[in-house]
């Protein structure tokens, strides 16, 4: 937690000294400091702690994977019998909470989506302090800074608009899948 702390504090220190040496009015500075900044380290730390959950569920789930075929083939007896058919029973119950939690949640999706918009965010920055690609044409960071801040906008409409079509996409699945299953007139299996 320190190290992804001591991360985000460089990063906020770094940029936030890049922009105060640019060339800029106050209000324009502080339009980066408080959309394109903001944005950078509020993305950096959402990516970590999606990051940090995906890696905890899909780990448990793989460990619990691996664990549960070895202490079913043990061939055991007696009080230790009970205990080890109550630990797998335990780890059968935390791989279905972590996957289904991952399932729910997406947080492999989150890391990858919040990590791909702040690169972008990153790169544009980076960009735009050097005047180059897309700001080459400019000949000073005035200039420039409308066309960045259309194009800071716009990767962050982008993220939205992503972010909300995949909920929505999801809810059809779901309401999908709820009907498909009550329109088929299956029914359970004898016993189940």
């Amino acid at each position: 937690m320190a190290e992804e702390e001591s991360y985000h504090e460089m990063l906020r220190r770094d940029f936030g000294e890049l922009i105060e040496s640019l060339p800029l009015p106050e209000l324009e500075k502080h339009a980066l400091r408080s959309r394109w900044l903001d944005q950078v380290t509020w993305m950096e730390g959402r990516a970590d702690h999606a990051r940090n959950r995906y890696y905890f569920l899909r780990l448990t789930a793989i460990l619990g994977g691996v664990i549960i075929p070895a202490l079913v083939s043990l061939n055991v007896t007696g009080d230790v019998l009970a205990t080890v058919r109550w630990v797998t029973f335990g780890i059968s119950l935390a791989v279905a909470i972590t996957s289904a939690l991952e399932e729910f949640f997406h947080y492999g999706d989150r890391w990858r989506n919040y990590r791909r918009t702040v690169e972008f965010l990153k790169i544009e920055g980076w960009l735009f302090f050097q005047l180059a690609g897309p700001y080459e044409q400019f000949s000073t960071h005035k200039l420039a800074h409308r066309a960045f801040a259309s194009r800071v906008e716009e990767m962050i409409r982008q993220d939205v608009q992503v972010y909300i079509s995949e909920i929505v996409k999801e809810r059809e699945q779901r309401e999908e899948e709820e009907d498909e299953g009550e329109d088929n007139g299956d029914e359970p299996m004898p016993g189940f």
